[in-house]
């Protein structure tokens, strides 16, 4: 079994090979901005969206994390960006400049939230390491 964890680390793409990372919150979701390094010392950026998932009620409620990966090559950098440039562009013509959150959980959400809970048991988390 510990020859498994040796194993997965060392890969390429493990958390050993990170040579830069940057955490980037928003609201339920983080993104992570890490630099790391190839078999071949090539740096890439691995882009990880990680959003909060609650699965169950009560008792049984369980905190989860749903997480999507992409990889980006050196060589697709400009091309890369030219593109999320005129995408993001495309949206602010449309529907002009967005206003930073300042409160990540709309009131809404916040409402919705607080009248679920109100009946409910507090949600417990045990973890053990």
């Amino acid at each position: 079994m510990e020859d498994l964890k040796k194993k997965a680390v060392g890969q390429e793409g493990g958390d050993k090979d990170i040579i830069f990372s940057k955490a980037i919150k928003a609201g339920k979701r983080i993104y992570y901005l890490d630099v790391k390094k190839s078999r071949n010392d090539e740096m890439y950026l691995a882009i990880t969206e990680s959003k909060k998932i609650y699965a169950g009620i009560g008792e049984n409620a369980q905190l989860n994390f749903e997480k999507h990966k992409i990889f980006l090559y050196r060589e697709d950098f400009e091309k890369f960006m030219n593109g999320l440039n005129e995408a993001v562009q495309y949206i602010v013509d449309a529907q002009g400049p967005c206003q930073p959150r300042t409160n990540y959980q709309s009131e809404e959400f916040a409402r919705q939230a607080s009248d679920d809970t109100a009946s409910e048991e507090p949600i417990r988390i045990d973890i053990d390491f």
